[in-house]
Parts: structure tokens; C-alpha cells; sequence
């Protein structure tokens, strides 16, 4: 077998992904490629190989060809990876759907996309059939995992493996893939209007994971845990396209609220995830301490406070008092160190957090106890890369640099632009929009952002949601809701009101797994959040939360009144995308009476 650097380089010059899979199979043939975490499936890369190339000859069988787009609905699991590895050998384009999307949101995007043939298992298979009415060109519906018989028209993914095309030649349609070939259509979360079908080409994704690397030096046989949906650029990037180029190991984590609980049996060496995860494990940590005896829960605290002061000081580059260094290196050794190692991280090369704005307090806390978080930033029209901090360099408070091979400049208006090989060929079927989006070769992000003097780029919110206040203040909602989230525990979701108001207010839900448990401490007997939403004790422990949160803020983002939803936000619901961004016009229209009760 070829030395690890030499594979990496063959697969990296591969003039697709298709291409560097092949290459990837055959120098790490007998290394695991994919698991699910009992192993009662554990694929190596030679076996996965195989199960692609008997499924894309079997895809073919149903008629796939080059160009054509072939439906994903399926949730973390290895059929996932095998069947989009598949489509690709045919050079089609697979694409994947929100596993929460109704019947009418998948109509939407099988309808745009054009898919002839929908893969997806049981638990999705009543919605994909009522879409399928009035989708008259999906012809084929495969099912995987399905125990029973299945409703007419349905086949399973077996049954396809199982009748081959005869005259395909596999060989010759991955050689004649080119870089241009479009690999995956990214569909945008929709907070602005119906879902836009990003185009994402060969080229795209082998300089988005070229740079990725470029930051992040994987060691051999590395382990990532697959677990975000795979319509998201994140997880497709991260977990699918960058272990397919270097060869790493995915563990499927099919339940995303289990993911944590998977940690400490991965150990993975990179791990991803959006700032609400980081938030919990912080509070976790913190409630532990908590609940210490006196004397241990004032040295941990002791310990803390004094590797949080050296981060602070280091982020200066300030010189660390001896005496300062002295306490954090012990609190390290007697309880950071184990703290790692029950939450799975203490093999992990880097961490990163973004999708959404991450406080401070929780980069600095990460930071001192040993797992230094780096946010990062891209799009999905730029497969998830632009920005990310190395991490033997990172500044808090920023998304990093351009990773290599990616320009930033800052418009007039202090739109972030972006060009370099990572962005997209365009929105399908919407010419206007992708003129709109991309002008003299600069993708226009709609975000606000600044550089520093070393290049970092620090994102301050959405061009479209800053606010704007009676008095002509421009704001960040994102900022506000940040900090308001990181005052309090209980505070799951906020959502900053204030556009061409007076004053700024919120709309606060409450966090379904600590609010309950918060409240049996309390006494409190209905625990459910609409009974917590109203109790008067909620209420006080959430009104000191945005006191302490005031207390950061300038005095016109600071929030004058709160109105504690009754109930939860759920990703793909009215209030949330999939991706847990927050739906603001939606939102405003489901809760104009609470709003407006705020103002009145």
C-alpha cells in the first residue's frame, strides 16, 4: 500500500470525485470506510466499492444516466454514502432532501430537480407517496430496509442491485467525468422564499476539502461521526466528499440528539457542529461544577476563572502571570484532561462551530478547558468553505482567514464578496438569480463582515436581517440573540424584534431538556414548557437572564420586554429551517399579537 501523503495526493489531482472514490478504495481497500456504532454494518473501503458499483449498475438498470438527477430522502446511515457514490458512477447528480419536509416541500424540490428515482427508507415512505401524486416524472421509488411488502409502484434497493444493466460500461462513465459535472444540488434552507437548488461541480468540492485540509492536517485512519442532514452542505462536506478524497472512517449517527452521547465511542479527530450543541456541553459542564461540594466546586471554579484569564490574555498577546499559569496547567491536569475524555474529544486534531454567530463566553470556555473551538464560515454556495481559523491560530470573536485558494473583499455597503474555485456553478433553473448572486466573478454572500489587519473576517449579521430601529440604528439581531442565549440555561431560542420600532424585544423558548429537569429542582410539578412558559418562577429565572445579557449590550440593542413562547421551536417547523436558522417573516406573522402586546 502506497504511503498515506502519496494516496492523499493521487486522489487529490483525480479529475472528480467519482474518481479520487476509486483511487481512495484501492489504496485503503482493507481500512473501514463505514460503520454505524454497533457495527452490524461495517464496510471497508474495498466492500463499499463493490456495493457501489453493483448498485450503479443497477441505477443504471432503472435508466440513470449522465446529467440526470436521482432524489436522496434517507437519514444517517451507510446506504446513504453507498447510494450517492452510486449515482455518481453514472455520472447523475444526487441530491438530498430535509428529512422533516412535508409531502408539498418535497414535491418542490424533486419537481425543480427533475428526479426521475427517489431512494429513501419506511419512515419517510408515506410522505415521498403522497408527493409522488403530482410528481408524474418520478418513476421509480427504491426502499431501503423495508420489512413486508411494498405498496405498488415501490422496489427495494436489493431488488435493483439485483438487475444490472447489461451493456453499461462503469469504467468508462467515471473516466469520462470532468471537473465542470455538476456533483450535488444543494437546496437553501428557504428563509428568504421557496428552497434555490445550488449547483455544486466535481472542481467545487475537490478545492472546498483541498482547503479544508490545507487547514487541518488529518492523521491516518481518521474517525468523523456523520450525523447533520445530508442536504446540508455541512455534513455532506465534512463527513461524505472529505472522507471519500482521504480516505477517513464514518461512524453513522442516525438520531442528531443522540450525537453526543456518541462522542465518547468515536473519539473522532474532527468534529463539527452548530453553536447550540456548544452551548449545552458548556452548561453541562457548568452545572456539573455546580453540583459539586463546597470545597472541590470552589477549586474547580478557581481553576476555571484562571484558564479563562490566560485564553483572554493569549487572545491579546498579552504575557500570562506564572502564578496564572501555574492554576489553569493544574486544573488541567486534575480536571480539564477528564473532562475531555468523558466527552469524547481528547483525540480531536481541530473543532469548529458556525451556521450561526457563537458567544464569546462559550469560544473562551471551550478554549480554556483544552479544546480550543474555531468558527468558521461559508455557504452553501461555496460547499460550506470560505473562512476558517487555523487551529494554531485562531481569534476569538472572528471566522478566520480565507482558506486557500479564496478571496474576501468587503463591498462599499460592507457586503462580505467572495471568489475562488469553491463557488457555485449557479442556482438551477434560475439564471436571473444566479446573475443577481454572482457579478465579475464575486459571489455576493448577503452577509455584513469586516477584515482585520491579518485578513480575519469577522461576519456581523445578514445584510437582510439587520435591524434598523425608529431612530435609524443599524443592529445585529444575531449578536443580540447570541448573547441572550448564552445569559441563561433555560434560554433554547430567541428571537430579536425591533425593526423600525422604538425599543428592541424578544421572543424567548424556553430549552426542552433543562427547562424540565430546572424546574423539578424547583419544586414546580406541571413541567411541560406551556405550563413553565406562564410560572411566575420561570419568569424571574428568564428576566435575570436578560439582565445579564443587557449588561453586554450597548444600550440600544439592550431588550425592554420578553414574551416566553409557549411550547418548542422544532428544526423544519414553522419558526425554524432544518437547519435551525430562524425564519423571521414567518415568524412575525405566527406571533403578531405577542409582538404587538410587547408594544403596546
Amino acid at each position: 500500500m502506497e504511503s498515506s501523503t502519496a494516496a492523499h495526493q493521487r486522489s487529490l489531482e483525480a479529475a472528480s470525485i467519482a474518481a479520487a472514490f476509486r483511487m481512495t478504495a484501492e489504496d485503503n481497500a482493507e481500512a473501514v470506510a463505514v460503520r454505524t456504532l454497533d457495527d452490524s454494518i461495517s464496510w471497508t473501503w474495498a466492500e463499499l466499492r463493490e456495493k457501489v458499483d453493483a448498485l450503479a449498475l443497477g441505477l443504471a438498470g432503472l435508466g440513470l444516466r449522465s446529467g440526470r438527477t436521482i432524489a436522496l430522502m434517507l437519514s444517517n446511515r451507510p446506504e446513504f454514502h453507498l447510494s450517492d457514490l452510486a449515482a455518481m458512477m453514472v455520472g447523475a447528480t444526487p441530491f438530498s432532501i430535509y428529512m422533516q419536509y412535508t409531502a408539498e416541500q418535497v414535491q418542490f424540490v424533486v419537481s425543480d430537480a427533475d428526479a426521475e428515482i427517489i431512494i429513501t427508507e419506511p419512515q419517510f415512505l408515506d410522505v415521498v407517496l403522497e408527493a409522488r401524486r403530482s410528481l408524474p416524472g418520478l418513476q421509480h421509488v427504491v426502499v431501503i430496509g423495508a420489512d413486508g411488502e411494498l405498496p405498488a409502484g415501490c422496489t427495494t434497493l436489493e431488488a435493483v442491485m439485483d438487475a444490472p444493466a447489461a451493456d453499461f460500461d462503469l469504467d468508462a462513465s467515471v473516466a469520462s467525468l470532468t471537473g465542470s459535472d455538476v456533483l450535488t444540488l444543494i437546496y437553501t434552507s428557504g428563509t428568504t422564499g421557496p428552497p434555490k437548488g445550488v449547483q455544486l461541480t466535481h472542481d467545487n468540492l475537490l478545492t472546498a476539502v483541498v482547503a479544508v485540509e490545507a487547514m487541518v492536517q488529518f492523521p491516518d485512519n481518521s474517525r468523523v461521526i456523520s450525523w447533520l442532514p445530508s442536504a446540508h452542505i455541512a455534513e455532506r462536506a465534512a463527513h461524505h466528499y472529505l472522507p471519500i478524497v482521504f480516505g477517513l472512517q464514518i461512524t453513522c449517527c442516525p438520531d442528531p440528539r443522540a450525537v453526543l452521547g456518541v462522542l465518547p465511542q468515536v473519539r473522532p479527530h474532527w468534529f463539527f457542529a452548530v453553536p447550540r450543541i456548544w452551548e449545552k456541553l458548556k452548561a453541562g459542564l457548568e452545572t456539573a461544577v455546580a453540583g459539586m461540594p463546597d470545597e472541590q466546586q470552589a477549586a474547580a471554579q478557581a481553576g476555571l476563572d484562571a484558564a479563562i484569564q490566560r485564553v483572554r490574555l493569549q487572545q491579546r498577546g498579552e504575557a500570562v502571570p506564572d502564578e496564572v499559569n501555574a492554576a489553569a496547567d493544574a486544573a488541567d491536569a486534575a480536571i480539564f484532561a477528564g473532562w475531555r475524555a468523558m466527552l469524547g474529544l481528547d483525540q480531536v486534531k481541530a473543532i469548529n462551530v458556525g451556521a450561526a454567530p457563537t458567544p464569546v463566553e462559550v469560544l473562551e470556555f471551550f478554549h480554556a478547558i483544552g479544546l480550543p473551538l474555531a468558527e468558521l464560515w461559508g455557504m452553501s454556495e461555496t460547499c460550506g468553505a470560505g473562512t476558517v481559523n487555523p487551529p494554531d491560530r485562531i481569534k476569538i470573536g472572528t471566522v478566520g482567514p480565507p482558506v486557500p485558494g479564496v478571496e474576501i473583499r468587503i463591498a462599499e455597503d460592507g457586503e462580505v464578496l467572495i471568489r475562488g474555485g469553491v463557488v457555485m456553478a449557479g442556482y438551477r433553473n434560475l439564471p436571473e438569480k444566479t446573475a443577481e448572486a454572482i457579478q465579475d466573478g464575486w459571489l455576493l454572500t448577503g452577509d455584513i463582515g469586516r477584515l482585520d489587519e491579518d485578513g480575519y473576517l469577522t461576519i456581523v449579521d445578514r445584510k437582510k436581517e439587520i435591524i434598523i430601529n425608529a431612530a435609524g440604528k443599524n443592529m445585529s439581531p444575531a449578536n443580540i440573540e447570541a448573547t441572550l442565549k448564552s445569559s441563561h440555561p433555560l434560554i433554547a431560542q430567541a428571537c430579536c424584534i425591533g425593526d423600525g420600532r422604538r425599543f428592541n424585544t424578544a421572543l424567548i423558548v424556553l430549552d426542552a431538556d433543562f427547562a424540565p429537569a430546572w424546574a423539578a429542582k424547583q419544586g414546580i410539578e406541571d413541567t411541560s414548557l406551556e405550563a413553565l412558559a406562564v410560572h411566575p418562577d420561570v419568569q424571574v429565572a428568564i428576566q435575570a437572564g436578560v439582565d445579564a445579557a443587557n449588561a453586554k449590550l450597548a444600550r440600544v440593542e439592550q431588550l425592554k420586554r420578553f414574551t416566553i413562547v409557549q411550547g418548542d421551536w422544532l428544526p423544519g417547523g414553522d419558526e425554524l429551517t432544518p437547519t435551525m436558522k430562524l425564519k423571521r417573516r414567518p415568524i412575525d406573522a405566527k406571533y403578531q399579537a405577542a409582538i404587538d402586546a410587547m408594544y403596546a
